[in-house]
């Protein structure tokens, strides 16, 4: 039986058994908000349960830990593409088989879609199998794609690269989307078929305080890039054992209205080259939307395994849009919305086992993006459309016990490799290692043609990646300082502004969510060595290095409130000392429509 928690509904259940307030130790309950760590003194121990377990921590001893429980036939971790889709198929093969089938899904977001973003362009196949009359329902498809351009970028001008038939970014046929509004049209489609939604309920071991357990035959995490509880799983069940390290991005994006002279709706534009060295991997989209005002979408990518610890993927990012090629659309426009993501980008080769006694896999959770053409939602829908469908008949069999099971179900991973995902993933699968070599982006370039537009992926060998993100970074007095214009105001920004427009805040009074295995490391081996690159890979100011009172020394000061939850620091700390845990449900981004 997997327990998940939910903090608040603990608080509903309360008027039918009152919990004594000495059952919650205050201690433990110290605000995050700017929460320092000295790296001089004796390391202090992180109160949080996966640093120092409760069962090992004397201010918890004697205190009665009995949490509510409820059981479901199916609880699904995750109110994404993947999670929503498997819980509709569910509602859908229950309906079709006159079968009654209670589905839960919790989502940390405040409501579903708001911790949402992407690009997005997307790729319809999947969701045109889950509702064939998606368009009469409404789905919100309003920009078809009319036109793609692919550029490769100089400092002060553009090569052009033909977008020919056949080509991983080329966008025939697909739609241009918000993600987020996207995501909560599938909410409001599960509702209907009566999926029990919880929004602003964090899934974990516990938060703020013991919540209910949700007992199910069988559990489907997704999660998202990087997941929390996956992350967990991953080791209990040494589900990573056969496959590759995965290897991540961080993908930056911002919404504009511009001149409505410079719009041109469905118009599809990727780029790759500068501000960004041939070594490093990453590229940018701009995508102009037509939902009857002139907005564009923008962003930048950076794969996550980088060498240069100076490297700021967000001031990349405000660099690259002053670019002629790319300043041109956004001259006399105004940014409505900024946040940032990490992405899995190991592609087949770091896929681990999907399944687990109790449990599956499904989404970018255990990573389905398809990474050449910078697409992963319609992987993800159809690995929740192939999970619901193994499990169903074993869910709903008359054999199974009515108490929770944790069933085992190995279909799911054979029907996901007779899937055209899989065959998707396969013919992509060098894609993104091949710019491991001499000459980086145009190497890998090169490659893309050769093998993929000819043979399309049929190459009779696989292609490994260069290992854990966290291990490549060069240490500092080996790399230059990269210096970085300062923002206009008007163009490019600074980051504080930009978190401003995420919508991001957490309650302070509740367990620290960033939490560090070690309080010396920071100083002693991060800044040392590496200068600190924490305060320059994350893309919300979380991490500062600060003088000590003492005028002696640096600290690391953790702004945990500005957390936007992509996850980048706890992939490419190179100490791997960092571990990003699930805050309070509800806390985060507040992403409109991203």
């Amino acid at each position: 039986m997997l327990a998940l928690a939910l903090a608040k509904i603990a608080q509903c259940i309360r008027a039918l058994k009152t919990v004594p307030t000495e059952h919650i130790a205050p201690q433990l309950y110290t605000s995050v908000h700017r929460r320092t760590c000295s790296s001089v003194s004796a390391p202090r121990i992180t109160t949080h349960y996966t640093i120092h377990p409760r069962d090992k921590d004397p201010r918890w001893e004697g205190i009665e830990m009995e949490r509510f429980a409820d059981e479901a036939d199916v609880v699904i971790v995750g109110g994404g593409p993947a999670g929503l889709s498997a819980a509709i198929r569910l509602k859908q093969l229950a309906n079709e088989h006159n079968k009654e089938l209670r589905v839960c899904l919790v989502e940390k977001a405040s409501q579903i879609g708001a911790h949402t973003l992407s690009g997005a362009c997307l790729e319809p196949s999947a969701l045109f199998e889950l509702f064939p009359d998606c368009k009469e329902r409404g789905a919100p498809l309003n920009t078809p794609v009319t036109e793609d351009v692919f550029s490769i970028l100089t400092e002060k001008h553009r090569i052009p690269v033909p977008m020919l038939p056949g080509l991983p970014m080329r966008n025939h046929g697909n739609y241009i989307v918000r993600l987020g509004n996207f995501v909560r049209w599938l909410g409001e489609q599960a509702e209907e078929l009566g999926v029990e939604m919880y929004p602003g309920y964090a899934a974990a071991e516990d938060v703020f305080e013991r919540g209910m357990e949700l007992h199910a035959k069988v559990t489907l995490f997704g999660e998202g890039c990087h997941g929390h509880l996956a992350k967990q799983l991953y080791k209990q069940f040494n589900l990573r054992e056969n496959c590759e390290p995965q290897t991540y991005a961080i993908g930056l994006k911002e919404l504009w209205t511009i001149d409505e002279k410079k719009w041109r709706p469905g118009r599809v534009e990727h780029s790759v080259g500068w501000p960004l060295d041939r070594n490093t991997y990453g590229g940018s989209f701009l995508y102009h939307l037509n939902e009857g005002e002139p907005l564009v979408a923008l962003g930048f990518v950076v794969g996550l395994d980088y060498t240069n610890p100076y490297l700021s993927p967000f001031r990349e990012f405000q660099r690259w849009k002053h670019h002629p090629f790319v300043a041109r659309t956004l001259e006399g426009g105004h940014r409505i919305a900024y946040g940032a993501r990490a992405l899995n980008e190991g592609g087949l080769q770091s896929i681990p086992r999907l399944t687990f006694p109790g449990g599956l896999l499904i989404g970018c959770s255990p990573g389905f993006m398809n990474v050449p053409k910078i697409k992963g939602t319609h992987t993800a829908m159809k690995s929740g459309m192939l999970a619901a469908e193994a499990i169903f008949p074993k869910v709903t069999a008359d054999s199974v016990d009515s108490e929770t099971a944790g069933l085992h179900v190995p279909e799911y991973a054979e029907a996901f490799k007779n899937s055209w995902v899989w065959k998707e993933l396969y013919s992509v699968r060098n894609i993104r290692p091949s710019f491991h070599n001499y000459f980086g982006l145009y190497g890998g370039m090169i490659y893309t043609g050769a093998f993929y537009w000819i043979l399309r992926g049929k190459e009779p060998w696989t292609l490994k990646h260069c290992g854990l993100d966290a291990n490549q970074l060069k240490p500092a007095k080996d790399c230059t300082p990269i210096e970085y214009p300062k923002p206009d105001g008007k163009i490019s920004f600074d980051l504080l502004s930009s978190v401003a427009l995420s919508g991001t805040n957490h309650e302070g009074d509740q367990p620290p969510h960033l939490t560090l295995k070690d309080d010396s490391i920071p100083v002693n081996r991060n800044l040392a060595i590496y200068d600190g690159p924490e305060q320059r890979f994350c893309p919300a100011g979380v991490y500062e290095y600060v003088p000590l009172e003492t005028g002696d020394g640096m600290r690391l000061q953790i702004n945990a409130q500005n957390c936007v939850h992509c996850k980048t620091c706890d992939i490419k700390d190179p100490s791997q000392n960092i571990n990003w845990v699930v805050p309070e449900g509800g806390g985060g981004p507040a992403y409109n429509g991203m």
